[in-house]
């Protein structure tokens, strides 16, 4: 799967959330917060269709719908991050975790029971 750039993130969240969804209404979920445009919009669902992301009905107005899950796009960002800044060490990106406070006591306790849940 292509990396989403923080634009497609945003449409993909709209229909992850929404399901299908008119242009205006995917509009109206994204201006608050981005202030696009009609046109930008479209464009954006138009190549994020020609990727793959996105499918279209066939009605009139279309109906747009995310095509690929929320866990498959976060999957794919979490192996390009552990690849191009820890080298594929999933080791190395939990102790940076760990070691930057990037965590509260909450997680790190739920991380160690997962861990001990892991074990065989």
């Amino acid at each position: 799967m292509a990396r989403l750039t923080d634009g497609e993130w945003s449409v993909m969240e709209v229909l992850w959330d929404g399901g299908g969804l008119h242009l205006g209404e995917i509009l109206e979920a994204l201006r608050p917060r981005t202030g696009w445009s009609r046109t930008t919009v479209h464009t954006y669902l138009t190549r994020m269709a020609a990727k793959g992301l996105v499918v279209a009905d066939g009605g009139v107005p279309k109906r747009y719908a995310a095509a690929v899950s929320r866990e498959a796009c976060g999957e794919a960002q979490r192996r390009e991050l552990l690849e191009r800044v820890y080298r594929g060490s999933a080791r190395q990106l939990v102790a940076a975790f760990v070691r930057d406070g990037g965590l509260s006591r909450e997680e790190r306790e739920e991380l160690r029971r997962l861990l001990d849940e892991m074990e065989v």
